[in-house]
């Protein structure tokens, strides 16, 4: 039997992923170092496709290549995670309007608001270029959009 390594789930429209800090996420004060927070935050982006069906590989596959850049994001730091906390990543895909998402991300300890990040993602061709989302991708994410905002 392989053991496959979790995607997360989700919550309503909120995708949640268990991440535990280990000392290479750490400083010399025994806390996470900022820039951790920008990989917690990309790999509950990339997880939530997949969770949702599709992956950064079956994007980069397809008839219409596709991969994604982030565009903007905002962080606010409120409070430190350390060694050995388990954290959860909460990802919610609120727009997507032409090539352009907006995320919104937050990670928690214990319920525990850490940090929170605004994010906006492009879709991008291999050339670099913006570009329209594949139907299969918008039917992908469709079901995990805000109601009133939807595509």
């Amino acid at each position: 039997m392989t053991d496959q390594p979790t995607a997360g789930r989700f919550d309503g429209r909120t995708h949640i992923l268990p991440v535990r800090i280990y000392y290479e996420d750490t400083d010399f004060t025994g806390l996470v170092y900022h820039g951790n927070y920008v990989r917690f935050f990309e790999r509950g982006r990339s997880d939530f496709l997949r969770a949702a069906g599709i992956g950064h590989a079956d994007l980069l596959d397809g008839d219409r290549p596709l991969a994604f850049v982030v565009s903007k994001m905002a962080l606010e730091f409120l409070r430190p995670a350390r060694i050995d906390d388990a954290l959860q990543v909460l990802t919610t895909y609120e727009t997507m309007k032409g090539p352009r998402m907006q995320i919104d991300q937050r990670i928690v300890r214990d319920g525990e608001l850490l940090c929170r990040a605004s994010v906006e993602a492009v879709c991008i061709r291999p050339d670099g270029r913006p570009a329209r989302p594949t139907p299969r991708l918008i039917e992908a994410v469709r079901p995990w959009l805000a109601p009133a905002e939807g595509i």
